[in-house]
């Protein structure tokens, strides 16, 4: 019998700035929303393609979540680096031909490493 193989729809960070963070990702051109799940935290959701994208706020008793590597593909790896290095991010990969396309590597402003792909045209 086949099945399909699990598909991933769900990746949530934490950040001590909520607010913060998600101006960061919103300057790559993410949308969001804001929810609360009953009396849990205020948090921001992004739905992209039926992946969803929160940003939760990191509690004192939380570990962060800055070790967790997120990539996204982005229209113009170049274009969406400048903004982000306007805002603070840090630059681990300059933008860069690849194998997968351009590509680029920075951190936000947290410190999650991000990785931004612009695929090759077919």
């Amino acid at each position: 019998m086949y099945a399909p193989p699990p598909r991933l729809n769900l990746v949530v960070i934490r950040s001590k700035a909520i607010d913060r963070a998600v101006g960061f990702y919103k300057e790559m051109g993410l949308l969001f929303t804001q929810h609360r799940h009953g009396s849990g935290p205020l948090h921001y959701t992004s739905d992209v393609d039926g992946l969803i994208f929160e940003i939760y706020p990191l509690k004192p008793d939380q570990p962060p979540t800055t070790g967790t590597r997120i990539g996204f593909h982005v229209d113009d790896v170049d274009r969406v680096v400048g903004m982000l290095s306007k805002i603070g991010a840090t630059i681990v990969t300059p933008p860069s031909d690849s194998e997968w396309g351009r590509r680029a590597v920075v951190r936000d402003l947290d410190g999650h490493v991000v990785e931004l792909t612009t695929p090759k045209t077919q």
